[in-house]
């Protein structure tokens, strides 16, 4: 009797749980998801990623970031319409395993968060009051938009 009793009640927690995320998720579904253009990087994070940039990235991918022979643009309007709709974790993610081509995954998280910003900033997207994060987990909820809301 109490092993029933003990199944129903585990039962009814795994519903109310259930409940309670498909509630959160429909919250944050009807606000919007949060874009680049909700300042998801600091200005003092951006700083930090320029010369990391400069050492790192600028041989393949340009000092403007318009690009090279062997490295396409991370700033133009090419390079925002590949990435529209796709998660700003997959865009880190795949600076963090490939990038730099001579040393894929060299950098730190923080680095590479940083470089993130640097290039957020110089395509034109807004700085906020929060640095971007280090973990893919945290930034698959921002989604890359190339136009603004």
């Amino acid at each position: 009797m109490r092993f029933r009793t003990a199944i129903r009640f585990t039962a009814g927690l795994l519903v109310v749980q259930l409940f309670c995320a498909l509630a959160a998720y429909s919250r944050v579904s009807a606000q919007g998801a949060q874009t680049v253009w909700d300042g998801i990087y600091t200005a003092e994070q951006a700083k930090r990623g320029e010369p990391l940039y400069s050492q790192g990235c600028m041989r393949c991918h340009g000092q403007d970031l318009m690009g090279g022979e062997m490295a396409p643009a991370l700033s133009d309007g090419q390079f925002k319409s590949n990435w529209d709709g796709v998660p700003v974790g997959e865009l880190f993610e795949r600076i963090r395993v490939s990038m730099p081509a001579d040393n894929p995954g060299g950098l730190s998280r923080q680095q590479y968060a940083d470089i993130l910003a640097y290039v957020f900033f110089k395509g034109g997207f807004p700085a906020g009051t929060t640095e971007l994060a280090t973990r893919t987990e945290m930034l698959q909820v921002i989604m890359f938009k190339a136009t603004k809301p």
